[in-house]
């Protein structure tokens, strides 16, 4: 009687360790997964959401609902100065009261996954100055709804949105922009519905640990308006704006040292002889080509406006100074030249005069020696004539020197 009582409790001992182990390893799946876990504290969602209907706002002909907006940003991808954009993903949060499903089963919260969203009304919040936007949904969409006993929702949505800017480059690169994020609501007027940045909006977390690549966060503001459209009414609005201060260093290194060091080559022809045509010629020409290239690549990342920028003028400075060394190397060369054949054309025109005065007074040495020899064999008659050729030859002699 014994061995069959002990066997007995040997048996219930291993039945109720065998339960308590599936227990656990139930429970090791979740909270909710154990077999006898209490969970009436739930309230049933069917019954809450009996008679709900989403297409219409809470409290509706009554006042409008109050929507407290929050923002968190998790990162600016690209700010672009020739689209006049900029990317950012945020994470939007939206909280509001709606008394159809406020519930007294608990006083806990309730996390509901996105699949609960679609079932709710919903803030029809857009994104005013948007020129694209999208929901993340890896690895399932990135949205999530909080229920509180007394009907206030919490709903959290994960977005990225290539929104517009719109950017003053009179001032670039030293310049600052300051670009805005709109949030309003697109069917609802100020009678039916009312946002507010929430209270704990104080600051925007993430923005301040962001680092851009061409800019810096100097600071940001909140601002909340009213839109007035004649044909619809007045809509809410709420308003991001963050300044943004160009970073300077790159410019530095790849627009500005660059052209100053193109300037100072062009003045190394000064140095150069002016007989070296080929050095001091391929040497300004280089300079200019290399001074149009990097004013273009320069101009590549911006818009084609017709506002003159500061880098503008600089490299147009820079541009005149390599094109002037240029030019006046072609000034002085010209100058050069004709000097010398001036000098050249002077120089001969004095020879020729002076073989024609030497000619002419050999001549007319030759001349008198040949006519008084002539005096001693010949008639008067001859030496009349002979002394009337010589003075002819005289005379054309000092009008040619005269000449």
């Amino acid at each position: 009687m014994a061995s069959v009582t002990f066997v007995i409790a040997t048996l219930a001992l291993l039945f109720t360790g065998g339960n308590r182990v599936a227990r656990c390893m139930l429970s090791d799946v979740g909270d909710y997964a154990g077999a006898e876990v209490e969970i009436s504290w739930l309230p049933n969602l069917d019954e809450l959401m009996k008679g709900y209907a989403r297409n219409f706002r809470p409290g509706i002909g009554g006042p409008p609902v109050n929507v407290a907006m929050a923002i968190e940003v998790a990162s600016i991808d690209h700010i672009s100065e020739a689209n006049m954009e900029y990317t950012m993903t945020v994470f939007l949060r939206q909280s509001w009261r709606d008394e159809r499903l406020s519930y007294n089963h608990t006083n806990k919260t309730l996390g509901l996954d996105s699949r609960f969203v679609d079932k709710l009304w919903l803030p029809d919040t857009f994104i005013v100055n948007a020129k694209s936007a999208w929901f993340h949904d890896v690895t399932v969409e990135n949205k999530l709804i909080r229920l509180q006993p007394d009907g206030v929702i919490l709903y959290s949505s994960r977005i990225t949105s290539t929104v517009a800017c719109d950017m003053d480059l009179t001032k670039y690169p030293m310049d600052e922009q300051e670009c805005m994020l709109d949030l309003e609501s697109y069917g609802y007027s100020s009678e039916d519905i009312v946002y507010y940045w929430s209270d704990n909006q104080k600051q925007i977390h993430g923005l301040d640990k962001l680092e851009l690549s061409q800019f810096t966060i100097t600071h940001y503001r909140f601002h909340t308006d009213t839109q007035n459209f004649k044909s619809a009414g007045q809509f809410p609005r709420l308003s991001l704006r963050f300044s943004l201060r160009r970073n300077r260093g790159v410019y530095i290194i790849q627009s500005y040292m660059p052209s100053i060091l193109l300037v100072a080559m062009s003045w190394v022809s000064f140095w150069i002889s002016q007989s070296a045509v080929p050095a001091r010629v391929s040497l300004g020409i280089t300079t200019v080509l290399t001074m149009t290239t990097l004013m273009i690549s320069a101009r590549s990342s911006l818009p084609r406006a017709t506002a003159i920028k500061a880098l503008d003028v600089y490299f147009w400075i820079c541009y005149v100074f390599v094109f002037a060394a240029l030019i006046e190397y072609a000034f002085a060369h010209y100058n050069a030249d004709y000097s010398k054949k001036e000098k050249a054309k002077e120089k001969s025109s004095r020879g020729s005069s002076e073989s024609i005065v030497k000619n002419g007074k050999q001549a007319m040495v030759l001349f008198s020696l040949s006519v008084a020899g002539m005096n001693h064999s010949t008639p008067l008659y001859n030496n009349t004539f002979s002394v009337c050729v010589v003075w002819s030859v005289c005379v054309c002699v000092c009008v040619c020197v005269c000449v």
